[in-house]
């Protein structure tokens, strides 16, 4: 068997560390001796985060990877892998069976990542809000593409939040809780011109993108194209943009060149198993 994880996108501009969503983009991860690999899996190091996720879960032996999700991208690798080995120690465990509704993965891989936004999605799939033991999927009536902008260069997530400092203030704390509110009403709803007001943030992305005008000329690129709304994704350096369809090669065309594109759509599935 195989588990197959999605990509995340995290944040989504004022949800900080508590909203994030899947993407069309996928690892995979089984049990060396165990599971067949297909072609492009590797062995994992020991200090692998599939590896370490996956030893933490009670399991025994080594995890091969296929992945397909760029590293150090803000696009959630480690917490995609992290999930996928803490399911294989399941499966190893149980001879094969797998209880989303029961499993671990929530708990040890936000153990291991420091917060739940990335790992919540990659396990449930969609778009969730996550606090603590509590993931909720936020319904959604739209059907956009993710235009997301990869740069070359790589950021360092504990690095970009020790930027942000350990206090915020009361008005952008209530600034970032109503435009958390108005982006999950206008998922929910359908209202389009909501969306560019209910993602702006202020309290970690201005801080992030100050440090790296490369992200925010991406990010006003892509908005001056026509994308309905756009955010950092996670701590960066890939900038997300949630566009109509329609839009997804204009808005792609008009972003720098020193990155690529990648036009992805919400993952409804979360963890499988193959």
């Amino acid at each position: 068997m195989t588990v197959r994880v999605p990509a995340t996108s995290a944040n989504l501009g004022p949800g900080f560390d508590v909203m994030g969503l899947a993407l069309s983009l996928h690892c995979e991860v089984g049990i060396v001796g165990t599971d067949v690999a297909p072609d492009g899996a590797h062995e994992c190091e020991d200090t692998h985060p599939a590896h370490v996720a996956f030893v933490r879960a009670g399991g025994t032996g080594k995890v091969w990877v296929k992945n397909t999700i760029p590293m150090g991208r803000g696009m959630g690798f480690s917490g995609a892998v992290r999930v996928a080995g803490i399911i294989a120690a399941e499966q190893q465990a149980s001879n094969g069976a797998w209880d989303r509704a029961t499993s671990r993965a929530l708990a040890i891989g936000t153990e291991l990542e420091g917060h739940a936004d990335n790992v919540a999605p990659s396990l449930f799939g969609g778009v969730v809000i996550a606090s603590g033991e509590h993931v909720v999927n936020v319904p959604i009536v739209l059907n956009p593409v993710f235009v997301m902008w990869i740069p070359d260069f790589t950021t360092s997530t504990n690095e970009s939040r020790g930027k942000i400092g350990p206090t915020i203030a009361l008005e952008d704390a209530v600034f970032n809780i109503a435009h958390t509110a108005m982006f999950v009403t206008a998922l929910q709803t359908g209202d389009v011109p909501l969306l560019r007001e209910a993602t702006k943030d202020r309290i970690h992305q201005d801080i992030r993108l100050a440090a790296s005008p490369a992200c925010a000329a991406a990010l006003q690129a892509g908005l001056d194209a026509g994308a309905w709304c756009g955010w950092l994704s996670g701590s960066g350096p890939t900038v997300a943009l949630m566009c109509d369809p329609a839009m997804a090669d204009a808005v792609a065309a008009a972003l720098p060149s020193d990155g690529h594109a990648k036009k992805l759509t919400i993952d409804f599935d979360g963890a499988v198993i193959l």
